[in-house]
């Protein structure tokens, strides 16, 4: 019989096929199925997950019902392979979702992480290159992270200066521009990368050893740089600690669009549509959500809306 481990390999692989990035969802699954090996369970249950719950680690609601709702998917597809598999309700873990209010970097701070991770130590120096192009990239651009680690080479037109962006968050491929420096800085990195590793992935950014860069290499070295340049406190056994995210350089990006056509006077309720398009967000609401969270959006667009109250009455 199989273990929960080598299901997973199965399940994962599937996936994979349909164009999904699991690497987030690999981690927490991986230490649940190595729970239930360890531990005597040859199955999914609800036992299983409480049990696993209770001696994982502390965490809030919400973060434990996303971990369900992996567990739960698993266990759908596990049912149809083997008919002792237990899906644990959805209602094991109550969440609240409230949507965490975004940190804005200041441009000094995206220069220092840009500049930090170029200082990462290395062999051979390609390390440095990837993380300082892939932070950079996702700053100047606005994608998120899984999109930027999904690129493959062909993705990427240094001649057309143009990403393209496939199996993304909603399902729908969109193309990117990108200008003069961030062109150079993408041929820089491919040079170095092309020139130092022999044996390489079809993915545009790799690590040293040929593998894809990817989802939780992001989250470590973002943490390491941030903590290099004091936007973390230090954390032992390397651990990434809180503060900002790699996720809010892409906040940020949307932010300070938002705040240029405040100040050059523009259709700001127009200009909201394309950007929602570009960010590739499913509804308009999840990009003009930045006006409410952010205080300044808020106060300039109070400031807008009492300047035309005004005009209508004089």
């Amino acid at each position: 019989m199989k273990t929960l481990s080598q299901r997973l390999d199965e399940y994962l692989a599937l996936r994979r096929s349909m164009g999904f990035d699991l690497s987030f969802d690999e981690r927490v699954l991986r230490k649940f199925t190595n729970y239930g090996d360890e531990n005597g369970f040859d199955r999914i249950s609800t036992p299983l997950f409480l049990d696993w719950k209770g001696n994982y680690g502390s965490a809030d609601n919400n973060t434990w019902s996303r971990r369900l709702g992996m567990v739960r998917r698993f266990a759908f597809w596990l049912a149809e392979h083997d008919d002792r598999t237990e899906v644990p309700s959805s209602q094991l873990v109550i969440a609240r979702y409230r949507r965490r209010v975004p940190y804005i970097y200041a441009p000094t701070q995206i220069a220092n992480i840009v500049a930090e991770a170029g200082r990462l130590p290395s062999p051979y120096g390609l390390r440095a290159a990837l993380w300082q192009t892939l932070f950079g990239l996702i700053a100047v651009t606005g994608m998120r992270v899984s999109e930027a680690l999904s690129l493959d080479r062909q993705d990427v037109d240094l001649d057309r200066a143009v990403l393209t962006l496939r199996n993304t968050k909603n399902g729908k491929d969109r193309q990117l521009p990108v200008i003069g420096d961030t062109v150079a800085q993408l041929a820089h990195y491919a040079e170095l990368r092309d020139r130092l590793v022999a044996k390489q992935a079809s993915r545009f950014f790799i690590k040293e050893d040929g593998e894809p860069a990817g989802d939780c290499g992001a989250r470590y070295n973002f943490a390491q740089v941030s903590r290099n340049i004091g936007l973390r406190s230090p954390q032992a056994y390397n651990r990434h600690g809180l503060g900002p995210r790699i996720h809010d350089l892409r906040h940020t990006f949307a932010v300070h669009t938002i705040l240029d056509w405040f100040r050059d006077g523009r259709d700001i309720e127009a200009e909201m549509y394309k950007l929602s398009t570009y960010l590739g967000h499913s509804e308009p609401k999840h990009t003009f959500w930045y006006i409410e969270a952010v205080p300044e959006l808020m106060q300039l667009a109070a400031e807008r809306a009492e300047r035309r109250v005004l005009e209508g009455a004089s």
